[in-house]
């Protein structure tokens, strides 16, 4: 973005949007096999509609353990749970159950579940598969990007991580018993006026939340207010006709009994709310062979880590792979001159301090893990790296070592 003044809005969702409830099955499905098998090979969609979860993709389990197309019917190693289609099916009515639909249009104990997974095509495998002296390639091709400055502690964009926390908050009240009259599906939006290319003020904040029939527009709004005003900085709330609380009126009937949804519809949501480019592919129900996730992981993690070691007030890179070939067939950095340093530099050291193979970014990330269910929801970047593994690509561990490569 230029500097000078200007509005710029991003937008969230709730975990109970019918798109993220779907992220959330896919990821759980991936966690699921990841877990018996680290290196399983997993690219699951998930539809949602009234009553109805649809699983669907695409599979395989190690070769050496199970051949080279196993079943997913096949147990995975000694002690270890058979991956079927019962235990899919729980697990995913137990991540409807968590998000809290008990709703007579989807409640996780009456909707019918659907299983379609098969094996993975060999044809996409061969060129992932490392073999003789071919290391590990990427499973698709594609460009991906990350992002990163200085507007939050998080070295997120400020319009998308406002609306994340608000209805985190949100969803934390409800989930505690505090809130009884909201409801899982969810929708934020924030505008906040930049002047200098920095953020000044909120013009504007935009909450829409499914609820019980039994309040109206103004008790919502009054439950929703407080939250706003925790998240936004002393001074920035808006005039309250700039707060819009469910303008339809009315929001009882919601998630996927009011809007069918898809795994991957919210990649924007997912990523920097708009304030970077992106690549295009999604990132829930992917195992980390998939660059569209790791290297948009990876990315993100440098980004991040230019702009915490002092390298510029924002960075955006972006890596480009072609199917079955290892090694990034580009490294692009810009830092909007905002920087310190030489961007052409940047780009040449980058891949220098950390692999940006499919396997170097899997090994150095720690991404063969169950570490991917948790993500679905308020955003992949802008999080705490938890102590299972979670989140490790929002580490700050790179930047002494960028320090230095740049005194």
């Amino acid at each position: 973005m230029s500097k000078g003044t200007y509005l710029f809005t991003s937008e969230s969702v709730s975990e109970g949007h019918p798109d993220k409830v779907s992220d959330r099955i896919s990821d759980t499905v991936v966690d699921a096999f990841l877990g018996a098998d680290p290196y399983a090979r997993v690219a699951c969609e998930t539809l949602t509609t009234t009553n109805r979860i649809v699983i669907a993709g695409e599979v395989r389990l190690d070769r050496k353990k199970c051949g080279a197309r196993a079943p997913m019917l096949k147990p995975v190693g000694k002690g270890q749970p058979k991956i079927n289609k019962p235990l899919l099916e729980k697990l995913a009515r137990a991540a409807v159950k968590d998000i809290g639909y008990a709703q007579k249009g989807f409640h996780w104990k009456n909707a019918k579940v659907e299983i379609l997974l098969h094996g993975q095509s060999a044809d996409i495998a061969q060129g992932v598969d490392s073999k003789d002296n071919k290391d590990e390639g990427a499973g698709d091709q594609g460009i991906m990007f990350g992002y990163a400055c200085n507007e939050t502690p998080e070295l997120m964009p400020a319009p998308l991580q406002y609306s994340h926390n608000i209805l985190r908050l949100m969803a934390e009240a409800r989930h505690s018993g505090k809130e009884k009259m909201l409801e899982p599906d969810a929708k934020s939006q924030v505008t906040l006026r930049y002047e200098n290319g920095k953020p000044i003020g909120c013009t504007a904040v935009v909450v829409s939340t499914q609820h019980n029939e039994k309040v109206d527009q103004d008790d919502v709004r009054d439950i929703v207010r407080p939250y706003v005003e925790k998240v936004l900085p002393e001074g920035w709330m808006p005039p309250s006709d700039q707060l819009y609380v469910n303008p339809t009126g009315k929001f009882v009937v919601g998630g996927p009994d009011g809007d069918c949804g898809l795994t991957g519809r919210k990649i924007i949501v997912d990523t920097y709310g708009g304030a970077a480019p992106h690549g295009g592919g999604a990132f829930s129900g992917k195992d980390p062979t998939k660059v569209d996730r790791s290297a948009a992981y990876a990315a993100r993690y440098l980004a991040k880590n230019v702009v915490a070691a002092g390298l510029a007030e924002k960075c955006v890179i972006q890596i480009a792979y072609a199917i079955g070939v290892s090694h990034p067939l580009s490294v692009y950095v810009n830092t909007f001159g905002t920087g310190n340093v030489d961007e052409a530099r940047l780009a040449k050291a980058l891949p220098e301090i950390m692999s940006l193979t499919p396997r170097g970014i899997r090994e150095h990330l720690g991404l063969n893990k169950p570490i991917y269910a948790r993500t679905t929801a308020y955003g992949h970047f802008g999080r705490t790296p938890d102590g299972t593994g979670g989140f490790s690509w929002e580490a700050l561990d790179l930047v002494d070592e960028l320090r230095r490569a740049f005194n």
